[in-house]
């Protein structure tokens, strides 16, 4: 699975209170139903997922912390893949269909192993409309093996400070003193646009034959990464 905006990084795997257990399975066709998939999305439904299941509930009931707005509950979602690779758009329709934040769990067969691997993307109520949610870009942790040891939940002292604990175990990047989850995220998705420039002005220099051009957009390219430098810190 690839998207050029998602930074992977070793994001540990928890282990859920078992009264948060649901162990429900989700038919294709209610995510269907309710995310409104083209064809081509059902297509890939059918060639990448295996089985959808509605894992764990993490709500005020089941981990004993107050509700928040925006954060009243947080899903988690196991996925079993048929092959080694998601489209994203598949995990963007079925955040689409759920009116919570939801945190995924892949499964997949390498070789002869079994590897989990931890996407979510920072969702939030929109601002013009009470029903409708934005999703940020996709945070990927890189796939370990399904035997790994898991940690329990971070301490948080309500839904909203343990959903924004989960997201940001899911990113290399720390939280500055007093930063938002909104501002963090913010941050790592503008990280992740310098980086990519980076790239291309690299891919710039490597063609560039013209001495005083090369030194041009050397200076380009220093600018880039100090700014990089400077966000994350």
């Amino acid at each position: 699975m690839t998207q050029p905006d998602a930074e992977e990084h070793a994001a540990p795997l928890f282990i859920y209170p078992k009264q948060s257990f649901l162990g429900r399975v989700v038919p294709k066709s209610k995510i269907y139903a309710h995310g409104a998939p083209g064809s081509r999305l059902k297509e890939l439904f059918v060639q990448q997922v295996e089985q959808i299941v509605w894992q764990y509930k993490l709500a005020p009931e089941t981990v004993n912390l107050p509700a928040r707005p925006g954060v009243p509950e947080i899903q988690i979602f196991s996925i079993q893949l048929k092959d080694a690779e998601l489209h994203y758009d598949v995990l963007k329709c079925i955040d689409g269909a759920v009116p919570f934040p939801i945190l995924f769990e892949l499964h997949r067969r390498h070789g002869d192993k079994t590897q989990t691997q931890m996407i979510a993307a920072y969702k939030r109520p929109s601002d013009a409309s009470a029903r409708s949610w934005v999703l940020s870009n996709y945070l990927t942790s890189t796939w370990l093996p399904e035997c790994s040891t898991r940690l329990p939940l971070p301490v948080g002292l309500d839904m909203q400070q343990l959903y924004t604990a989960l997201l940001q175990s899911m990113s290399p990047l720390p939280a500055r003193s007093f930063e938002s989850l909104e501002d963090w995220v913010a941050r790592v998705e503008l990280i992740s646009a310098k980086c990519r420039e980076v790239e291309r002005v690299k891919i710039r220099l490597e063609k560039e034959k013209q001495y005083n051009r090369k030194v041009e957009i050397n200076a380009i390219l220093r600018l880039l990464k100090a700014e990089v430098d400077g966000l994350k810190t």
